[in-house]
């Protein structure tokens, strides 16, 4: 497998978050009863004519910009034509050359889905394309039905260069496109829905070599890590035939989740002739500069400039800014919390470590959290100013967690202030070290990591309300003396 070059490109269809359809005005909305949200122009009718959806051309050029694409000041509309069950009027209406979008760039950096240490590099696109999707089939035993409630809905085809080299790449690169098209409220990418369908185009080419190897397209890959799985199964498939000696056709291969397997579907012995023509029935659209400028003021913050700014502002590590960037509503949220704390860095710690894994465990998403960021910057502070420690902070996480409650009623509520008086500590560590008379003689003859175990029975008999630095500077001023 060494002696061969992997060579990835990736099309990625995204459906664009807006009211309407792409050419009429039908509800774009998930979920509906089948074949309830359509009308004679997405159905296909004669006579009818299609009227561009506006919001959709402007998040296109939107999701362009956010990719560093150029955007020309003349595009147009074409017929794709074809014959399939999912598309009523036997063409689609897309585009050809003259795309909204072209050569733009998506950045990868960071670690891999692997846990590799990813090359700092940039993956070409192509171009990025406006156009309609098509219905959707449902297969029910030795029987399929159609449901046209999807046939219409605005989708961007994002075509990469074929510039990535590994399963790890490719998982990146859609991680990226799917934070930029999430932060810029291009879509929700929710795969599970449709609204982001990726195929991959793989080939194998011994190093050194400038021509491509032969192509092959994978399909039917519904999640990341079915992407990051196919692609690996194939290299490995790849390299076994070529080591045999065997010629490698152009075909398009379906994966198989369940079996860990890609499966023949269908060779290409050529080109499709989609027979493309400009649309006759839309006229071309045109930009002017102003225009374009307008819409990239309007840009967001990037998760790539918010990973930057969080690395350079609070202090953290690059693999924590990673980890809080990767979906908008946590990136948001800590955000907001971090701006009220002194403990930015700190904040982060909680957040990835304990409220990520109570949102896992009860199925919540970030926003519907009840622990808000005011709420545990509120708690950090508390934790810096002495007024709770660590292990009643966990107690009071889980209490705001449970009750949404702020952390400073809970503490009030349960009386679970940090003891930090001398006087109301002295006796419990006197009552400590009078109780474990061996653990004082491991101390005195040089061990003293025991010091540890009588932090634990102080803190055990003030219930964990006694502040740890003072229970540790108390008992060594007793076991010393």
């Amino acid at each position: 497998m060494a002696e061969y070059e992997v060579v990835i490109g990736l099309e990625v269809h995204v459906q664009i978050k807006t009211r309407s359809k792409m050419f009429c005005s039908c509800a774009n909305v998930f979920g509906a009863e089948p074949n309830t949200m359509v009308c004679p122009v997405c159905m296909g009718y004669p006579g009818v004519m299609p009227t561009p959806n506006h919001e959709a051309i402007r998040k296109t050029i939107m999701a362009g910009l956010m990719c560093d694409c150029d955007i020309p000041s003349y595009s147009k509309f074409d017929r794709k034509s074809y014959f399939y069950p999912d598309m009523p009027k036997n063409y689609q209406i897309s585009q050809y050359d003259l795309p909204l979008c072209l050569r733009g760039r998506i950045h990868i950096s960071g670690k891999g889905f692997s846990g590799e240490e990813l090359p700092d590099k940039y993956i070409g696109l192509t171009r990025i394309h406006l156009e309609e999707d098509v219905a959707k089939l449902n297969h029910l035993g030795r029987t399929s039905g159609v449901d046209f409630n999807r046939a219409g809905v605005p989708l961007m085809e994002c075509v990469s260069e074929p510039d990535m080299r590994s399963a790890d790449e490719a998982y990146a690169y859609l991680t990226a496109l799917k934070q930029i098209m999430q932060y810029g409220g291009i879509s929700d990418c929710d795969m599970e829905k449709g609204q982001m369908r990726c195929d991959v185009n793989i080939s194998l080419r011994p190093f050194g070599q400038k021509e491509f190897g032969t192509k092959i397209e994978l399909k039917n890959l519904n999640s990341f890590r079915a992407v990051h799985r196919a692609v690996n199964y194939e290299i490995a498939r790849q390299s076994e035939l070529l080591d045999a000696g065997e010629k490698l056709r152009q075909e398009t291969r379906g994966w198989n989740d369940d079996r860990g397997e890609t499966y023949l579907m269908r060779t290409k012995e050529q080109a499709h002739d989609y027979r493309y023509f400009p649309e006759p029935d839309l006229m071309p659209i045109t930009l002017d500069l102003k225009r374009v400028d307008e819409y990239r003021r309007q840009l967001p913050e990037l998760p790539e400039a918010m990973r930057r700014r969080f690395v350079a502002d609070y202090g953290l590590t690059p693999y924590d800014a990673q980890v809080l960037t990767m979906e908008k509503a946590l990136a948001e949220y800590y955000d907001c919390g971090a701006k009220l704390t002194k403990s930015p860095k700190t904040l982060a710690n909680w957040i990835i470590s304990d409220l990520l894994c109570e949102l896992s465990a009860s199925g919540q998403t970030i926003s519907a959290c009840p622990v808000t960021p005011e709420h545990l910057a509120a708690m950090i502070d508390m934790i810096d100013a002495g007024a709770i420690n660590n292990r009643i902070a966990k107690t009071v996480f889980a209490e705001m967690a449970s009750s949404g409650k702020p952390p400073r009623q809970i503490v009030a509520e349960k009386g679970l202030a940090q003891v930090s008086d001398e006087g109301a500590v002295i006796p419990l560590v006197e009552q400590a070290i009078a109780a474990n008379a061996p653990q004082v003689q491991q101390y005195r003859e040089g061990n003293e990591k025991v010091v540890q175990y009588f932090v634990g029975q102080v803190m055990k008999l003030s219930r964990g309300k006694a502040n740890p630095q003072l229970v540790i500077k108390l008992l060594k001023e007793r076991l010393d003396g």
